[in-house]
């Protein structure tokens, strides 16, 4: 996994955008941590009660270790080298311009989505229409900040949506309890999707940082 094409970088830059790669992980996994595990809330309201509390406990249990994780990313960050040239503060800068871009327009068709579906009198299509948008919304990002596995996370998000409203029954019997199946398979879907893509995240930050380290 690639965190930003350092091979044109000099030695300093290069540390400097490891610094900013385990700075930008950190607030990835934070990020994933926080939003799968709010999916993961919207697939136990389809569970209508069944598994309370143990599904609740596990799911907030994950999110905070994925946040623990994501805050010493951050930290190890603020140990790193801070100097660059003027060449590479310019690309940090478009790439965080870029970046702001993407989340706003995340953000923007989303508040859209959830009028239009209001207006329309279709509020169950909102949760697949928002997994929809974050899912398109990575893709951008992964050609951003060189990081493949937003491809398969955004594509993951976008199918998991269509398959929830094209094949998924409404209901679902588990014994004599009714769920609500498209909303529990969509939430949990989304959390492991997000939550994976944390933890690879993660991994792959670590990863990149030995083989940098080996290199020098």
């Amino acid at each position: 996994m690639q965190y930003y094409a350092m091979y044109d970088y000099t030695v300093d830059e290069r540390k400097l955008m490891m610094k900013e790669a385990f700075r930008g992980s950190g607030i990835g996994v934070i990020f994933m941590a926080v939003f799968g595990t709010l999916w993961a809330g919207t697939g136990i309201m389809g569970l209508q009660g069944w598994g309370f509390p143990y599904v609740e406990l596990a799911a907030i249990f994950v999110g905070i270790i994925m946040v623990i994780v994501g805050i010493s990313l951050i930290h190890a960050s603020q140990k790193m080298s801070n100097q660059v040239s003027d060449d590479g503060a310019r690309r940090l800068k478009r790439i965080g311009f870029l970046f702001n871009m993407v989340f706003i327009a995340e953000g923007l068709l989303i508040g859209i989505a959830i009028a239009i579906c209001n207006l329309i009198n279709q509020t169950d299509l909102i949760p697949g229409v928002i997994a929809i948008i974050v899912g398109i919304h990575f893709l951008p990002l992964a050609s951003l900040f060189q990081i493949k596995v937003y491809y398969a996370t955004g594509v993951l998000l976008c199918l998991l949506a269509l398959i929830t409203w094209l094949i998924v029954p409404d209901t679902v019997m588990v014994g004599e309890h009714q769920i609500l199946a498209p909303l529990s398979l969509l939430g949990f879907g989304c959390a492991l999707i997000l939550w994976t893509t944390g933890l690879t995240l993660w991994l792959g930050i670590k990863n990149s940082s030995r083989r940098i380290t080996d290199e020098e």
